[in-house]
């Protein structure tokens, strides 16, 4: 795999400082039971990197000490973390929003057959990828039979009361072009799925994000491969709007990798630029979640590079979906 790095480190892009920390953003580990050539984290079955149980209780502390008001879960497969569902339960009994990034098949895998009805008791809100309501593209992205095992896992949700008006239970379902371009403006593309699904397969679901396609990882190798990096870099500046700069997720999130080491988003956290806060007690080393035990971070700069291009270009770009101004996490609710 070609290292994107070395192409998008030099930067112009504009300054950006961090402000209170609203959502913890963890990445519980790599280990995915797909494989898809959009994935910025490059995950997959054969990765094996995992949270253990004692950053898992650092986790939980941070969610208490620094009050935050989302927990938004990642991989690879989240749910394939074997803390996975104490994490969710000890960080609902604070009162903390939870999202958990669910690729949909994971809800059929062996073991993990009472997952749906776990997250449903729970009130977790879950953010599904779907990157198309047509079979054929979601299995050329995503692996055969993946579409089928989506709809499947969609129903079952629906079946729990997710979707459903005045349930609580929130559903949202996430966009990723199929190459180098940017995503169709969010509103018109929710309205195309929501019909679509709901025609053919009873579906339904709150919100649609669209989201580009970042020039890192498996993606930007690639990128590479094709001849087709820079073009797309070009594009993504050339579609660059001042306004999105407000609402980009870094401003009020903090990634957490795997071991627990800070990072301003998930895609800075794959291009190993560690967040710029200081370690714990003025102590040499990376920041680490013992960091945000101390400080928030409000007021430190964000590292950026050439990918951040992609957050504002268009409609913007984020975790959320299309950038508003009312920021794009407090939106999904």
């Amino acid at each position: 795999m070609h290292p994107t790095l070395p192409l998008l480190i030099k930067t112009d892009f504009p300054p950006l400082t961090r402000r209170r920390l609203e959502t913890l953003q963890v990445n519980l580990g790599y280990t995915c039971n797909q494989s898809c050539l959009h994935c910025h984290v490059a995950a997959s079955p054969q990765r094996t990197e995992q949270m253990d149980a004692e950053t898992i209780d650092l986790v939980i502390a941070v969610l208490q000490v620094r009050r935050v008001e989302t927990l938004d879960l990642t991989g690879g497969a989240p749910e394939l973390n074997l803390h996975f569902r104490r994490l969710v339960a000890a960080a609902r009994a604070l009162g903390v929003r939870v999202i958990d990034r669910c690729n949909l098949t994971i809800l059929s895998e062996p073991g993990h057959e009472d997952l749906a009805e776990f997250l449903a008791a729970q009130g977790v809100e879950v953010t599904a990828s779907l990157p198309c309501y047509s079979a054929a593209n979601v299995d050329r992205q995503r692996g055969d039979g993946v579409f089928e095992r989506s709809i499947a896992g969609l129903q079952r949700l629906n079946a729990l009361g997710y979707g459903a008006p005045g349930s609580g239970l929130v559903l949202n379902l996430v966009y990723n072009p199929q190459g180098p371009s940017l995503p169709p403006a969010q509103g018109p593309l929710q309205a195309d799925y929501q019909r679509e699904l709901a025609q053919h397969f009873g579906i339904r679901f709150n919100h649609l994000f669209a989201l580009a396609n970042m020039p890192i990882q498996r993606f930007g190798s690639t990128l590479v491969n094709k001849g087709t990096f820079d073009s797309y870099m070009t594009l993504l500046r050339s579609a660059h709007r001042d306004e999105n700069l407000d609402t980009v997720m870094c401003r009020s999130l903090v990634s957490v990798d795997w071991q627990g080491f800070l990072f301003d988003c998930d895609f800075n956290q794959m291009l190993a630029l560690p967040a710029a806060l200081k370690a714990p007690e003025g102590k040499a080393g990376r920041a680490h979640l013992r960091t945000l035990l101390h400080t928030d971070g409000a007021g430190s700069a964000i590292r950026v590079a050439n990918h951040c291009w992609g957050c504002t270009a268009g409609q913007g770009s984020s975790c959320g979906g299309a950038l508003e101004p009312a920021g794009p996490l407090a939106r999904a609710a």
